[in-house]
């Protein structure tokens, strides 16, 4: 699916402000409402896998959703389709996602948490470079045909679907007698303090990490060539896979609250960059920095969820940190494709890296936690 996803999202940028003749605030408010939706969504899923344990059924429907959209967006003649199609798509990944997050955590052993979402990390991020690299050779040999590319984007999406569907079992329900979970102050307000602060430190994260589709204007801004403009995915994806799986075993045996902080760090150096970039060798810098940042923060932050979350309430903890995340993420990006309409691209990237520093005060009331509560 991020094959798919990335091929789409990787001209989806330029395909609005060009073809279809929108600003950069329109960018903005597409991915912020798009991404907050996927994350919200997932309270609600994780919620359901908790109660009934069937992860692989929610994540069927989330992945089966995401595959449906995949043919609007060759098919959309105008912006409203574009926004529909996105909205869908992300309504999918926000079903799919906290089960499937709990999933991992369901299989893992606990020494071994952020090994094993390193490993799934690394393994998005293969399918999210694969994606913009296809779209680029299409792209050179079709003459910028944007509608192409989206159609053959239809292709990984249904083939995701298929390989859940054969290849992954369901997981067992719960058994009878287990007290079943519900989305309630009582139950919310349960869940460690430990969980609380990493929370929150994600929020913050997706507050000041403005959208893929801001790298891909900015770099394009310094001279890229629009056919080329997927490898700016392609080169912070690339980072990313290399680094994620073992900043992940690295979180098995360091401290976990220093690798995030190295993670923080990277993303206000790759802001500093990216705002003051004159050239695309600097804006290349840029991405290895936000690749880096990703890596060494994503899997880490879902590894300290798994083990401040009780099991019997896991996909609801992760359905939580993600509804942060993603009001976060929607005020972020609003706010970003706001300041580049009025003050330029710069702009924006110097607000993420104010925004990130943040963070940093959290991170001494983090504590170590190798095991999952029970």
């Amino acid at each position: 699916m991020d094959v798919s996803s990335e091929m789409i999202h990787g001209l989806l940028p330029l395909y609005i402000t060009g073809t279809m003749g929108a600003g950069a605030i329109a960018v903005g408010l597409i991915e912020g409402v798009a991404e907050a939706t996927a994350l919200i969504v997932k309270v609600f899923a994780g919620v359901v896998s908790d109660i009934t344990g069937k992860r692989k059924l929610l994540a069927l429907i989330g992945y089966g959703l995401a595959a449906i959209t995949k043919p609007l967006f060759p098919l959309a003649q105008s912006l409203d389709v574009i926004i529909a199609a996105r909205f869908i798509d992300r309504i999918g990944k926000g079903i799919r996602g906290a089960p499937r997050d709990a999933l991992v955590a369901d299989i893992a052993p606990k020494e071994r948490l952020g090994e094993a979402y390193g490993l799934r990390q690394a393994l998005d991020t293969v399918g999210a470079f694969i994606g913009p690299l296809i779209a680029v050779a299409v792209m050179l040999s079709s003459v910028d045909n944007f509608r192409l590319v989206f159609w053959i984007a239809v292709i990984p999406a249904a083939s995701s679907v298929a390989t859940l569907f054969f290849f992954v079992p369901e997981r067992e329900a719960p058994p009878k007698g287990t007290s079943k979970p519900t989305l309630t102050l009582k139950a919310i307000k349960a869940l460690p303090h430990a969980f609380w602060i990493v929370l929150s430190i994600g929020g913050l994260l997706s507050l000041a990490r403005v959208s893929d589709a801001f790298l891909v204007l900015r770099v394009a801004g310094l001279g890229l060539p629009i056919a080329y403009a997927p490898l700016v995915l392609v080169a912070m994806n690339i980072i990313y896979a290399l680094f994620a799986y073992p900043a992940g075993k690295l979180a098995d045996t360091l401290s976990r609250p220093k690798l995030l902080a190295a993670g923080i760090i990277a993303l206000i150096a790759a802001d500093a960059v990216l705002a003051a970039a004159p050239s695309l060798g600097w804006g290349g810098a840029g991405l290895i920095l936000w690749g880096l940042h990703m890596a060494l923060t994503q899997g880490l932050l879902a590894a300290m969820v798994a083990a401040n979350a009780p099991q019997e309430v896991r996909g609801t903890a992760f359905g939580l940190f993600n509804l942060a995340s993603g009001l976060a993420m929607l005020l972020g990006n609003s706010a970003g494709g706001l300041l580049w309409d009025m003050a330029g691209g710069s702009a924006t990237f110097i607000a993420s890296g104010i925004a990130v520093t943040g963070c940093l005060a959290l991170l001494p009331l983090l504590r170590e936690t190798r095991e999952t509560p029970v």
